[in-house]
């Protein structure tokens, strides 16, 4: 048995090199994103040593896996002088790939937690699938000779650091191979025994998100984010039994009036909707805007005159104050918009299997000869877009029908929003040419790094940060609904803007309520009256609030109300990140976890509340509402025969 003094002796010395050049380097990324986070409550103590005590277990968990080529390499490798100058070779080239990837991942960890406030987690995983996209936006977004020169030195200097290491390492090592296949075993099984006895729970000692997010391992994250990348609800968030779920969500209807509920019916929420007199054949055109933050808008107070077209737009229409976003990414708000659901643990459903012949929001309009249609700016592949909505009955157009020469500006996330709006315009002349009404569903893209736009349309250059991307973005729908009024369906269309989700969910929690806020504007003269409604809903209450104004009876399966005639009545609002879901009402936000786990939240400060009778009651109409969604997608209940 090899004493543990001697676990790195002879040509096992490479691997305590690499164990150590590896804990160094997280160390000083975890210092980085620490300064770099800003927050000067993680600098407590009490706080640093828990954030580095639990930070080096998980960067012992991973550097496991680094050490298994370098530990086969020591085992494997004959002795003799001969060999020496090759095994040398080999572990310098190596060792030099080894920390320029390290030194790589290090950098991409700022470049995502600047946008992400998180270390890697499952948008780091979508992202290998849309390559172009990411690989197109740090291109776009930042200067990448300095990145890769950064890169290549930090390789080079680790590699200076380790070479007297590495030398002593390729000399004949004079080890027996059974101390070598010994050594070699622990290595092996170290793997093993971190996978099993690391879980990522053991970093959430704080109800502060930055503070665990710190504390974990980006390498670590990814992996686990691969593996947990589809969650079953029911297997690790608390659950009721189906039949108390089923009474509760159908007692949660019952708060906001009398309902038709379907009989019989496996969805709980299935219900007959009764407009309030004659339908309004109306057209439709629902923008939905790329990372448009409630506070950019003088209308929730900001000062600097970044939405003045939006802001006009939202006195002579219907203003929502209160509406939060879904989630934190596109494709959470478009399944909110679409669907009417609370956002399930996981991925969206827009990106799930099985998403296709979903009762939505699309299929209500074709029922009455409306064609459903998807505009999009971008490549309609990414996020799986036009598998989605082709797959519900939408037809979906996107760059791909602009010619070239049409188009003033674009960058890798799509063309400039006024293409956009352009292509959009053209699509609705000709469905009203041909007598056709429409329901035109369009996702912009200009609000999004990095940030460009043509120029002249605003005073902020383009590409200089996301001030000029809102402005644009404001213009483009400013110049939109003007060119709109030309057309002659603009007086019998209802224009409803929303965002997709806020500019940034960073927060010390893992749901700070304030960063979901977004604003609805529905805009149609001569058919809504200017308003200003304070009624707390989020973004599953647009569809059924939109419908309800255009008085419109159907068959219900949506988890959304109207916020204008049932709201007022039972004021609550979803929001989610990937594993965290959350409710909120009555100033109490209960937040639910994996492993069960679940909590009270004040929204207001962040702090955990006291368990209370209360709080119990809100948990139940949490859990009915999350688990219900989940059990109705997985079951099919909500797929068309």
């Amino acid at each position: 048995m090899n004493r543990p003094s001697r676990l790195f002796a002879g040509r096992f010395r490479v691997v305590g090199l690499l164990l150590a050049a590896y804990l160094a380097v997280n160390t000083i990324v975890r210092l980085g994103l620490l300064a770099f986070n800003g927050d000067q409550s993680l600098l407590a103590p009490t706080m640093l040593l828990r954030i580095f005590g639990i930070g080096l277990m998980f960067d012992l968990a991973a550097a496991c896996w680094w050490l298994l080529p370098f530990a086969l390499i020591a085992s494997l490798w004959p002795d003799g002088r001969r060999s020496r100058r090759a095994l040398l070779l080999t572990l310098g080239v190596l060792s030099a790939l080894t920390f320029a990837t390290w030194a790589f991942i290090g950098v991409s960890e700022f470049v995502f937690w600047n946008e992400f406030a998180s270390r890697f987690n499952f948008i780091a995983v979508d992202y290998l699938l849309y390559t172009r996209e990411v690989i197109g936006n740090i291109r776009e977004s930042y200067d990448l000779r300095p990145l890769f020169a950064g890169v290549g030195a930090a390789a080079i200097a680790m590699l200076a650091l380790t070479w007297k290491g590495l030398r002593h390492a390729a000399e004949p090592a004079g080890m027996s191979w059974r101390g070598r296949l010994g050594r070699l075993a622990l290595f092996l099984l170290l793997p093993a025994v971190s996978f099993f006895a690391v879980d990522a729970r053991y970093k959430e000692f704080t109800d502060h998100a930055q503070a665990t997010q710190l504390a974990g391992n980006g390498h670590y994250e990814f992996w686990h984010a691969f593996r947990t990348n589809e969650i079953d609800y029911a297997q690790f968030y608390r659950t009721e039994s189906l039949e108390r779920v089923y009474k509760v969500l159908r007692a949660e209807f019952e708060h906001i009036g009398p309902q038709h509920f379907a009989d019989r019916a496996p969805l709980a929420v299935e219900r007959d909707i009764v407009g309030d007199g004659p339908e309004k054949r109306l057209n439709v055109v629902l923008v939905t805007v790329e990372s448009l933050s409630a506070e950019f808008l003088s209308a929730f107070g900001n000062q600097e005159n970044l939405t003045p077209r939006l802001d006009k737009l939202a006195t002579e229409g219907m203003l929502f104050t209160r509406i939060y976003a879904t989630g934190t990414r596109t494709v959470r708000g478009l399944e909110a918009l679409t669907l009417s659901i609370p956002p399930t643990p996981g991925n969206s459903i827009v990106k799930r299997p099985n998403n296709d012949r979903l009762f939505t929001l699309g299929e209500i309009f074709a029922e009455r000869g409306y064609e459903p249609l998807y505009i999009y700016g971008g490549y309609g592949y990414f996020d799986n877009m036009n598998a989605f909505f082709g797959g519900n009955g939408y037809t979906v157009i996107d760059r791909t029908a602009i010619a070239p020469e049409a188009i003033h500006a674009e960058n890798i996330w799509g063309v400039a929003d006024e293409d956009l709006f352009t292509l959009a315009l053209d699509q609705l002349d000709r469905r009203h040419a041909n007598g056709k009404r429409f329901f035109a569903h369009i996702m912009t893209t200009s609000n999004h790094r990095p940030f460009t736009y043509p120029e002249g349309r605003i005073d902020i250059p383009s590409g200089t940060g996301r001030e000029g991307a809102v402005k644009y973005t404001d213009w483009a729908i400013g110049d939109f609904i003007e060119r709109a009024r030309a057309r002659p369906w603009f007086r019998d269309t209802v224009f409803v803007i929303v965002a997709d989700h806020t500019a940034s969910g960073r927060g010390k929690t893992d749901l700070p309520v304030e960063k979901f806020l977004i604003p609805l504007i529905i805009h149609a003269p001569g058919h809504v009256a200017a308003a200003r409604i304070d009624t707390l809903a989020s973004q599953i209450d647009v569809a059924p609030t939109l419908l309800a104004l255009l008085n419109f009876s159907y068959r219900s399966r949506f988890f959304g109300h109207d916020i204008i005639g049932e709201g007022p009545r039972h004021q609550r609002a979803f929001l989610a990140n990937y594993q965290t879901v959350g409710y909120l009402e009555d100033g109490v936000l209960v937040e639910l976890r994996p492993q069960r786990r679940w909590r009270l939240v004040d929204p207001a400060t962040g702090e955990a509340l006291p368990d209370s009778e209360r709080g119990r009651h809100l948990l139940e109409e949490a859990v009915s509402y999350y688990e219900g969604a989940s059990q109705a997608y997985r079951s099919g209940i909500l797929r068309r025969p």
